[in-house]
């Protein structure tokens, strides 16, 4: 939201600088996003000035040379393009070294021979309007020329740029935020605008207005206006809508927009007679109905929305924009005013579904309350009876009237020390909550507080009572301390002191020890949504996979919850690759949702990672390193679970992810538990992707991990007793794999044997025949209490060549 700074002061001026007042507006819960600064600059050079003369150009048609009287004794000449200059003429004048709202600096010119002394301008040339084909003339009353224009015009104003909260729309006006200020600042706070409003009640005879789903629209209220003369708005409504990011268009339209902008309620002009029948209904609509909007295009709506029909069908979709037929138009001199008051989730759904987001949509779906209703029309009747001369026709339809009654609150003095950690003086807590219009009254053990309508759905119990009066006086003073442990609070309760301190849970810190293992293995570590969208589970090829499909997605790229991390990061490694990375290493860990048992869904926290390119910078001994692979992965994955101490092994997939390529993928077990897999992805797969290279990765279930890992580290002494290292080569089926081997070698010889890796693979159908694969292992024998003699090792061979024989029909090659 736009709040332009002099519109603020209106209603709440505190002595604050703009930057001084959005730093208090900051530290106390309303977020000012940036200052900008709307108009021109250099004030002083902007003055009123008076025609004097006005003679046609020599050597151009459509060029004016004029005497202009700005104050300053000689005339001053300035050439003027536009049609209505005239003698006589009362008119802004921007002086060389004006500073425009384009940031360009005027200086004097010569435009075909005749020279120019400034500018007289036109209202986009003041950002007061958008106005561009004549000079604006000014009311000559009272204006002597070389008065600062400043003093006639908001020719410049700062501008906070807030973002509102979900839960503040009462923020969503400029008097709602002059609240903000006045609670902040102290500063006084002028009466709402709508205190008194010149309409009257009772019965409308001239529109009839049935609303047939209160179940959505739970008020709807609406005044007619007679007489009303369309033309344009004065120049400071269309001041403050241009600072406000409106663009000004009739003083009717303009007042409907100033009307929201100052109330936070949108509120929509008919044009009286194009109400077919005098009838308005509100109703859902019929599947497949259409109403062309004001944009000019024409929408199809569907039975969960609300529109408002006349007699000849939809007129406008409720809470979000209104329909071409019966808008406001030069000819109109009957204006109907309706304000109502919509459901909020209904008016969003309703956006989404049309992609049609407006302003009024914006507010309404944050839940306005139904009483912001009258709060508008009063408003709005003031202006139209001030701008258009209209006449306000007795009555005011009102149908659903206020909302709920205020809600009280018992805010407790104890329960506010207890939670913030500081005493706040009960004196204190009343003023900041009577500055935010609540009604405080006191009670033996606190305050008694009613909250006001405009907050009825935001404060709803004491913890919201106390975070309004620890944003606004208490959180300068609030100190500076750790959480309280379960051990803290029985060791205070024991009385052995306070004993608040901090520290990491087991779980917590092997979750930044994984992390750690990973950044120290040369990834990098990456951030990804938790949503996934049709479209990446498509190319994971897991369409048909069981994900939680999100009913309100904000995006079409945000529709389901992620059942994976891969996703995210093949996303991220597409970006890099596109970007001139060539050796892309990237990990993530973080939360990725399964469908439960119950309504809430499975949560387990996993860790991924995603290699391509080069395993290693080049060199100039090796120009060009082996690419990233199946092997790379399980190397870093490796290294991982050995930092975590988690006994771990790699089996052969059977049933793989269907995004792995089939032989290249593998299932990774921890504490003879599937875990989760490792592999490289499938070529269509990173095609998708527009990736070409091999991509390896992995995905674990750190949960599962941090159930087997072994939080405290254990050491062994260092033995002096020397190892013998011995060579076997044994031939299996090649269905056999080498894991199995290892297991079966380490078991067999244990425990003398220390040490056993596979360091050579052959095979040849001649040797050792077809379907049979040579693994060569290098065995390490030790005792931790002696040398070993040749007999030991010779015998512990024995054992582990018998079986391999026996467990997987494995013999030892003779040479």
């Amino acid at each position: 939201m736009r709040a332009p700074v002099d519109w603020l002061r209106d209603y709440a001026n505190p002595e604050l600088g703009t930057h001084e007042l959005a730093d208090r507006l900051a530290m106390t819960g309303t977020e000012v996003e940036r200052v900008e600064r709307h108009g021109v600059a250099a004030l002083e050079r902007f003055v009123v000035g008076r025609v004097l003369e006005a003679e046609r150009h020599p050597d151009a048609d459509r060029l004016s040379v004029c005497s202009v009287d700005i104050g300053e004794g000689e005339p001053s000449q300035i050439v003027c393009g536009a049609p209505n200059v005239a003698a006589g003429q009362t008119v802004a004048v921007a002086r060389p070294g004006a500073v425009m709202p384009d940031g360009t600096t005027l200086k004097v010119a010569k435009l075909r021979g005749q020279e120019s002394n400034g500018m007289i301008l036109a209202e986009d040339e003041l950002a007061i309007g958008t106005e561009h084909d004549g000079i604006m003339v000014l009311d000559q009353d009272g204006l002597e020329p070389g008065t600062e224009l400043a003093q006639v015009l908001p020719i410049a104003t700062d501008v906070l740029v807030l973002e509102i909260t979900p839960n503040r729309p009462d923020c969503l006006g400029i008097y709602g935020v002059a609240r903000e200020v006045h609670a902040a600042t102290g500063a006084p706070l002028s009466p709402p605008p709508w205190a008194e409003d010149p309409g009257t009640g009772g019965e409308l005879s001239a529109v009839r207005i049935t609303v047939e789903a209160p179940e959505l629209c739970p008020r709807f209220t609406a005044r007619a206006f007679a007489d009303v003369n369309i033309g344009p708005s004065p120049p400071w409504l269309k001041a403050r809508l241009m600072a406000a990011g409106q663009r000004p268009i009739s003083n009717v339209v303009d007042i409907t927009n100033y009307v929201m902008l100052l109330t936070g309620q949108p509120i929509h002009a008919f044009d009286l007679d194009r109400v077919a029948g005098a009838e308005l209904t509100v109703r859902r609509a019929k599947d497949g109905e259409t109403l062309q909007t004001l944009d000019g295009q024409t929408r199809t709506l569907d039975s969960e929305m609300v529109l408002i029909a006349d007699a000849d069908g939809p007129t406008s979709i409720a809470g979000v924009m209104g329909g071409a037929r019966s808008e406001v138009h030069e000819g109109t001199t009957r204006v109907l005013i309706e304000a109502a008051n919509w459901i909020g989730a209904n008016i969003h759904r309703t956006s989404l579904a049309l992609g049609l987001r407006s302003e009024a949509s914006t507010r309404f779906e944050k839940q306005l309350q139904p009483e912001q209703a009258m709060d508008a029309q009063a408003v709005t009747t003031s202006l139209m009876l001030e701008l258009c001369g209209a006449r306000v026709l007795p009555g005011t339809i009102d149908i659903g009237g206020p909302g709920p009654e205020p809600k009280t609150i018992r805010l407790r003095e104890a329960r506010l020390t207890g939670l913030l950690g500081v005493e706040l003086p009960l004196e204190r807590q009343a003023e900041i909550l009577q500055a935010l219009e609540f009604k405080v009254a006191r009670a033996p053990d606190g305050l008694e507080v009613t909250v006001p309508r405009f907050r009825r759905a935001d404060v709803t119990r004491e913890a919201d009572l106390i975070e309004e009066v620890a944003r606004l006086g208490a959180l300068d003073t609030l100190p500076a301390t750790l959480p309280a442990t379960q051990h803290a609070v029985e060791a205070s309760l024991s009385g052995a002191g306070p004993g608040a301190y901090g520290r990491l849970t087991p779980y917590q810190r092997l979750r930044r020890a994984a992390s750690d293992a990973l950044t120290a293995e040369g990834l990098y570590e990456v951030a990804g949504w938790s949503f996934a969208s049709d479209e990446q589970r498509r190319r994971l090829r897991l369409a048909e996979g069981p994900a939680i499909e999100i009913q309100n997605p904000m995006s079409a790229e945000q529709s389901h919850l992620r059942t994976t991390l891969l996703g995210s990061l093949m996303d991220v490694l597409q970006r890099n690759r596109a970007r001139g990375a060539d050796m892309v290493k990237l990990f993530e860990a973080g939360a990725v949702y399964l469908p439960g048992a119950g309504t809430m869904p499975d949560e387990p926290y996993r860790i991924a990672a995603v290699l391509s390119g080069p395993v290693r910078p080049a060199g100039w001994r090796e120009p060009e390193p082996r690419a990233a692979d199946v092997f790379a992965a399980k190397g870093v994955l490796a290294g991982l679970l050995d930092s975590l101490r988690a006994p771990w092994s790699v089996d052969a997939a059977t049933d793989q992810e269907p995004f792995l390529h089939p032989g290249r993928a593998a299932v990774v077990a921890v504490g003879g538990e599937r875990a989760g897999w490792l592999g490289e992805i499938h070529p269509q797969v990173a095609a998708a992707w527009d990736q070409s290279q091999a991509i390896a990765a992995f995905e674990l279930d750190l949960d599962l991990v941090a159930k087997h890992a072994t939080p405290v580290t254990s050491y062994q002494d260092v033995t002096s007793f020397p190892a013998v290292h011995e060579d076997l080569a044994v031939i299996v089926p090649d269905g056999v794999a080498a894991a199995a081997v290892l297991a079966v070698a380490g078991n067999a010889g244990a425990p003398l044997l220390v040490g056993v890796e596979v360091f050579d693979v052959y095979r040849d159908e001649q040797r050792i025949g077809a379907g049979n694969v040579s693994l060569a292992l290098r065995l390490t024998f030790r005792a931790a209490d002696r040398t070993l003699t040749d007999e030991e090792v010779a015998a512990t061979r024995r054992k582990i060549s018998a079986a391999l024989a026996e467990q997987l029909a494995g013999r030892v090659r003779d040479s």
